[in-house]
């Protein structure tokens, strides 16, 4: 099925929901008022059957001015839209300005409609006919069908029924790959069910029991009920006009413009980077930093156009812009917005939006203008490796990075491929990728850190790898950020001493005044034994160059020389490796061993024995288990 979404659009009063009564036989008129004043004031719902098994929706979209907040909820899911033109009227301002819209909300295809041709001369039709032709020339309807009917006499009925029925049998299919959205158009309570939603499922598919998130209040729920038509279903698809039973939600909760996705499949924006286009038929000039009203589905919001390579966008004219909102809305790559001037109400222009999660940007940057060219007419992999760029930042995974693509599994995993064997994309860890030229920029950021550490730290091997990590990756995992940190070794940026890392030319350099304390320190902690000066004794020996001091010890921990088990207590490795024996070795004979038994195998006192098994203790290698000690680790 191709589940096709046809919509009128046109002029107050020019008989559109006449003809969809007359096609489907439902009066789409729901509202106490509409009956009353006999126009259309809320968006209504039909379906009409072929006689080749196939059915396609109908909405009656509004065509009043005051209302055409609603014809644009409506419209965002169209398929075939389907001009209505009064013969006794002809071309209308509300029938420009739908045809301007359907234009900018990139419908390709359609018809034109003249109805009411019982009250006009067939001679006037020609002339109806002429005056279309001129409207719609350079618009998706310049070469479409134009057809001729009366909803009241049922002229031409049965012949637009078959022009339809072929028209929507050219129709491509929907995608249902993608995760389900639906904009929300209608919300209402019924008794024993609870909140019910309306809407186009635009994409996906849905299904009972579904997990849900309403946008932009990001609220969880849960697909109850579904209807199609009427009907209740277990499955709705892509193109489907369908009502929603949702579980956990007052209707209070929900309004008209939200939108009911699956969870992690969107997400809320301040920002949307768009190709904007100014209407031809508008009379206003776009100007940087103008306040619109924005439609996006079935949402109303209030934004500020930020120009990005101009100061003004003639009618007809078209850049790139930024829209910058004044709440959150939920939208994604590819959707289709319009906007009208704050005051009077009228349609100015409108768009597709090419990043619905932007960042800030600067006017007449290159760069930027240069990212969106590729998002908007980029080849595939061009545009994946712009996703995985911009996913860089956060460490996303391919699948988070490249969703917002909707491009097919097969072209996804042939372009990784492809971008793999280039070297354009490094893998790091399960599923996430780093480009060239992001791995190039932190290969810049680790020489500038190991630079100005190298300055400030001469007598160390390098920094700390766990403090390189935080500084270069935040919170990444320590198994990305090391291979991160393994791919700058293979491109040269740095080298590994032990666990610190340093600039492959640097080496520790030490002064004629460093090196007399090197000398001092070694022999004191050699002299020193089981038994080593605590740190207090050692500053005492330079007393008027604690500094200098402090810094050669720190650096003969770094080169493993000394190995620091307490604050005021530290061993020459050669100390330290001779006390692990004695404790290894005494355990390769008992399971537990006591404070005393191991001060009496050191020959030391009780203090070094316990700073010892207090740091063992701290590193995983044995465990206090009452007043003895275990051994954790065994060779």
């Amino acid at each position: 099925m191709r589940n096709v979404v046809i919509g009128t659009a046109g002029h107050v009063d020019h008989g559109k929901t006449l003809l969809i009564n007359a096609l489907t036989g439902i009066d789409t008129d729901r509202l106490k008022e509409e009956k009353k004043r006999g126009i259309t004031i809320e968006l209504g719902f039909a379906f009409i059957d072929f006689d080749n098994g196939e059915r396609a929706g109908i909405i009656d979209v509004p065509g009043h001015e005051k209302f055409i907040k609603n014809m644009l909820a409506g419209a965002g899911g169209i398929d075939l839209a389907m001009l209505v033109v009064a013969a006794d009227e002809g071309f209308m301002p509300q029938t420009v300005e739908h045809l301007g819209i359907l234009t900018l909300l990139g419908i390709q295809k359609g018809l034109v409609v003249i109805t009411k041709c019982d009250m006009v001369e067939p001679d006037w039709i020609e002339i109806v006919r002429e005056d279309i032709a001129s409207h719609v020339k350079g618009t998706f309807l310049e070469d479409a069908p134009v057809m001729a009917v009366s909803a009241y006499t049922g002229q031409g009925i049965p012949e637009l029924r078959d022009l339809l029925k072929e028209m929507v049998g050219e129709t491509g299919t929907k995608n249902i790959r993608s995760p389900f959205r639906i904009p929300v158009d209608r919300v209402f309570s019924v008794e024993g069910f609870g909140t019910v939603i309306t809407g186009t499922l635009i994409e996906g598919q849905m299904t009972v029991g579904d997990e849900a998130v309403l946008y932009p209040a990001e609220l969880p729920t849960k697909v109850r009920n579904l209807q199609v038509h009427g009907r209740d279903v277990e499955r709705a698809f892509a193109g489907q006009r369908v009502a929603v039973n949702l579980a956990g939600l007052k209707k209070s909760q929900v309004n008209r413009g939200d939108v009911v996705v699956k969870p992690d499949s969107i997400k809320n924006a301040l920002m949307l980077d768009v190709r904007l286009m100014a209407l031809r038929e508008s009379e206003r000039v776009i100007t940087n930093g103008m306040q619109v009203h924005l439609y996006h589905g079935a949402r109303t919001l209030l934004c500020k156009i930020v120009l990005l390579d101009r100061e003004e966008l003639q009618p007809g004219e078209s850049s790139y812009a930024q829209l910058r909102l004044t709440e959150p809305l939920a939208a994604k790559q590819g959707d289709r917005f319009v906007i009208r001037f704050y005051s009077p109400l009228e349609t100015i222009g409108g768009g597709v939006i090419l990043d619905p999660n932007p960042q800030r940007h600067k006017r007449n940057d290159s760069a930027v203008l240069e990212a969106l060219t590729v998002r908007e007419s980029g080849s595939d992999s061009e545009r994946i490796l712009q996703a995985i760029q911009k996913g860089c930042g956060s460490f996303a995974s391919w699948q988070t990075c490249t969703a917002p693509l909707d491009l097919p599994e097969e072209i996804l995993l042939e372009a990784k491929e492809d971008l793999i064997q280039q070297g354009e994309i490094i893998s790091y860890g399960s599923d996430r990728y780093l480009t060239r030229r992001v791995l190039e920029d932190y290969g810049v950021k680790i020489k500038g850190l190991l630079t100005q550490y190298h300055t400030q730290n001469p007598l160390l091997a390098g920094m700390r790898r766990e403090e390189a990590r935080q500084k270069l990756f935040g919170k990444l995992d320590p198994a990305s950020g090391d291979t991160i940190l393994a791919l700058l070794e293979q491109s040269g940026d740095l080298r590994f001493v032990n666990q610190r890392l340093a600039l492959p030319e640097f080496a520790p350099s030490y002064s004629a005044k460093q090196k007399k304390i090197l000398e001092t320190l070694e022999k004191a902690y050699e002299e020193g034994g089981m038994t080593p000066p605590d740190v207090d004794e050692i500053y005492k020996m330079f007393p008027k160059d604690r500094e200098g001091c402090r810094q050669v010890l720190e650096a003969m921990q770094a080169d493993e020389k000394l190995v620091a088990v307490a604050p005021q207590i530290i061993f020459s490795r050669q100390a330290y490796d001779n006390a692990y024996e004695k404790m290894r070795s005494y355990f390769a004979q008992a399971e537990k061993l006591t404070l005393a038994q191991f001060r009496d195998l050191l020959g030391a006192s009780r203090k070094y024995a316990m700073a010892l098994l207090e740091y063992w203790d701290r590193n995983k290698i044995t465990s206090k288990v009452g007043d003895e000690r275990i051994l954790l680790k065994r060779e």
